[in-house]
């Protein structure tokens, strides 16, 4: 039930993983939008908010909102039709499909927006009513590699094993490919005590937003931040592509000046020996000829790391990364060697340092945890894991033989999509699926080498879309399902520290809007899942059985509830840390499994740290993983000759489909571009406010050039919000770490030059003779 209008609602932004608190409160008494938003001194944004979260109610409200399912009709173009049937002709088509060529042939791509409740009924949908294993999400393009290392390293993965707040104590953090000033900008205070100390190192091919927090000497003072001090920190701008060989250096410095915490990793690792002969030939020179980080600056940053950390009294330090070096072809490696250095300076399992991988999407965290993984069941299990498979087959009321086993990760199932080719069909080999449904992803912007995805999803027999806007994928769509978003629907999130928040209704949705809930139980009924195979429509009841399904995996939630987190926001709770298993009434902390939900609020305090006494390993010890640098699939070469690299704009959020209609938003960033050096600039020809052309092997796309000095003169920078000619997964490439299967966003080979007859367009000859060189 809606709360009344004038009554403020807690509730979290609905972008990234920061989950920013905010409260909502209705102006209208007929249920629908306007919302006003203001931010809640919740611990992760303290009262902040960024342009995003600030504007995020209108996209409540946008003129294209979609209300009403739609059809592709026999005029081709897509029709409003009833719930019934649309629902009518997905079920009907998804079982002929599986009848003829068997349940393969369908497949799901979730995503990492979904709340608990909906990633975890999506993923049973798929396994127990469509009994397909193909199923995967957007989220292998967000935290994959990260999840690889961290489970391989520590035997669980939780993007931070700590809460944000405690790296504001820490005296130095080292971070690695995320520039968290513009895609999450709350998070920039709790880097205060780092900065003030002298200790924020920014590792990045480009000037970011992040990278210009940190004060150089050398850097004139109106180049920088008003707050930065002269020597605040590092900044580091390697080659694209060889962060790992700048990992590997700082190792060899930390061992060769004896700066490793040699008690720590006698008691509380494996492997440190084959790892400290692996970086044996990494000395500084070497690392500089590879990745053109100066001999002293590499030294320099390896003696702040240590002098911050506990072995040598320091106030504490933190090794964090983000996806610029973990979407890689080496991209697990990379955090392996993140992971190795944070464990020779003694930082994980100690309060106020540490090793964490920083989360993006909203929901990236919990999307994994319960089910749209290829791989996972329900509380992070291992979907080939007979135990596992037991003890969530015995809550969904299955036969665990009835379970597929693990499916393809995301590009490889985008790549297998479609009827198979007259040469195909004659191998044989595994069946291709032919349908596909999609939940709360935009692959036609967000995937790698898109027009080939492009492609693949034209080729489909069924494409049904579930999303609230008509994104550039949904507008291929066979099928469109109008689903309720944000605002509209209860839940939960789990936040980039393993936080389990309520998200909450304050709005009703627009006309004919479903919650996914709705539609996975009107299609499991149509499909003909037995009664016993309940597909329940509350949110509330859906996690009470997501909390057993997870009861006794490494993400625990057993002993939460709507309930019991409504309880803890009620006495200025901020949310609980999983694992937090369910406990008997005597409170004695004893683990219970197949327990039977109840709404107490009493229980397990919730784990907002890990690791403090031990690993998640059978041992109890981390692992030590010797890894070495091999550079990136698509390196430069004549005929591509630049390095590009992508990534965010502080106004919008993934493939833009939210963001691109705020109004606000999109007169800030209205088109995409491409920033290139003006020395590179000068070269090619290509003047300030130009189009650009940029062509990889994969495909081409054009921009306007934007001269900075703020990005190496080898390399161009262009960000991935857009569509159509301007969308820059054309050109990147879907070459896979072979760990993870995260595709290698971000760098590839390419060249650049102008567009014809492609004058200036800003007119700003002043700052292009001021960048000139």
């Amino acid at each position: 039930m809606l709360a009344s209008p004038g009554t403020a609602v807690d509730s979290h932004c609905p972008y990234c993983a920061l989950q920013c608190g905010m409260s909502l409160t209705r102006t209208r008494a007929d249920g629908a939008p306007p919302l006003e938003v203001r931010p809640r001194d919740f611990p992760t944004n303290r009262g902040g908010l960024c342009q995003k979260g600030w504007t995020s109610a209108a996209v409540l409200g946008v003129s294209d909102r979609l209300v009403t399912p739609l059809v592709r009709g026999t005029s081709g173009e897509l029709e409003p039709t009833s719930w019934d049937v649309a629902l009518d002709l997905v079920a009907s088509r998804l079982a002929a499909l599986a009848a003829e060529h068997g349940p393969e042939a369908v497949a799901v791509f979730g995503g990492g927006g979904l709340t608990n409740e909906k990633a975890y009924a999506l993923g049973k949908f798929a396994r127990t009513v469509l009994r397909t294993p193909n199923i995967d999400y957007n989220g292998r393009f967000c935290m994959a590699s990260a999840a690889a290392g961290m489970n391989r390293s520590f035997g669980i993965d939780r993007g931070l094993p700590f809460p944000l707040s405690d790296v504001g104590g820490a005296q130095a953090v080292l971070l690695l490919g995320s520039n968290v000033a513009e895609t999450m900008p709350p998070a920039v205070q709790h880097l205060a005590g780092a900065r003030a100390a002298g200790g924020l190192v920014v590792v990045d091919p480009r000037r970011s937003a992040t990278a210009r927090l940190v004060g150089d000497p050398s850097t004139g003072a109106a180049e920088r931040p008003a707050s930065a001090q002269p020597g605040e920190g590092v900044h580091l701008a390697p080659v694209p592509g060889t962060d790992l060989a700048v990992l590997l250096g700082l190792l060899h410095v930390v061992l060769a000046e004896g700066l490793a915490d040699r008690t720590y990793l006698d008691e509380r690792t494996s492997g440190f020996d084959d790892v400290a002969r692996s970086v044996a030939g990494w000395w500084p020179e070497r690392v500089e000829a590879v990745s053109g980080v100066p001999i002293g600056e590499l030294r320099r940053v390896a003696r702040l790391l240590a002098a911050a950390a506990p072995v040598h009294g320091g106030a504490g330090a933190y090794v964090l990364t983000g996806r610029g070096v973990e979407q890689s072809t080496q991209g697990t490696a990379t955090v392996t060697a993140a992971i190795n250095l944070a464990l020779a300076l003694g930082l994980p399992g100690r309060v106020g340092s540490g090793y964490g991988a920083i989360t993006g999407q909203g929901n990236g965290q919990g999307g994994r945890e319960h089910g749209q993984k290829a791989d996972q069941l329900p509380g992070y299990r291992k979907i080939d894991d007979p135990a596992a498979r037991e003890h969530v087959a015995g809550v969904w009321g299955v036969d665990p033989e009835t379970l597929p086993g693990p499916g393809m990760p995301a590009v490889q199932l985008l790549r297998s999509l479609g009827a198979p080719t007259g040469e195909q069909a004659r191998a044989g080999g595994p069946v291709r699926p032919r349908a596909l449904l999609v939940h709360g992803s935009n692959l036609v912007v967000s995937a790698p080498d898109a027009s080939k995805v492009i492609g693949r999803l034209k080729s489909l027999d069924l494409l049904v879309v579930c999303d609230f806007v008509p994104s550039e994928t949904a507008l291929l769509a066979d099928v469109v399902l109008p689903v309720t978003q944000w605002a509209e629907e209860e839940g939960t999130m789990t936040s980039l520290e393993g936080r389990v928040i309520r998200r909450r209704a304050v709005v009703a949705p627009p006309g004919e809007a479903r919650s996914e809930l709705w539609v996975l139980a009107e299609l499991a009924r149509r499909l003909g899942a037995p009664q016993s195979l309940a597909f329940p429509t509350d949110p509330a009841a859906v996690f009470d059985e997501l909390a057993r399904a997870s009861a006794g995996g490494p993400a625990d939630y057993s002993g939460l509830s709507h309930a019991r987190l409504d309880a803890d926001e009620a006495s200025s709770g901020p949310g609980l840390f999983w694992p937090v298993p369910a406990t008997p009434a005597d409170g004695s902390g004893t683990q219970v499994t197949g327990v039977t939900r109840t709404s107490d609020t009493a229980g397990h305090p919730g784990t907002p740290r890990l690791f403090l006494e031990r690993f998640a390993t059978p041992d109890g010890r981390a692992r030590m993983v010797a890894v070495d640098h091999v550079g990136p699939s698509d390196d430069v070469r004549p005929g591509a000759p630049i390095y590009l690299v992508t990534g965010r704009v502080l106004q919008h959020y993934q493939s833009g489909a939210q963001t691109h209609r705020v109004a606000e938003l999109e007169r800030l960033v209205a088109e995409p571009y491409i920033e290139l050096h003006p020395v590179l600039g000068s070269r090619i020809g290509v003047a300030d406010g130009a189009r650009v052309r940029l062509t990889s092997s994969r495909g081409r796309v054009e921009a306007t050039a934007r001269w900075t000095d703020a990005v190496r003169p080898d390399t161009v920078f262009m960000p991935f919000h857009w569509s159509g000619i301007g969308s820059v997964n054309q050109a990147t490439t879907d070459a896979t770490d072979p760990i993870s299967g995260m595709p290698e966003f971000k760098v590839c080979a390419v060249d650049l030059t102008p567009v014809p007859d492609s004058p200036a367009v800003r007119g700003d000859a002043r700052r292009t003779k001021e960048l000139s060189p």
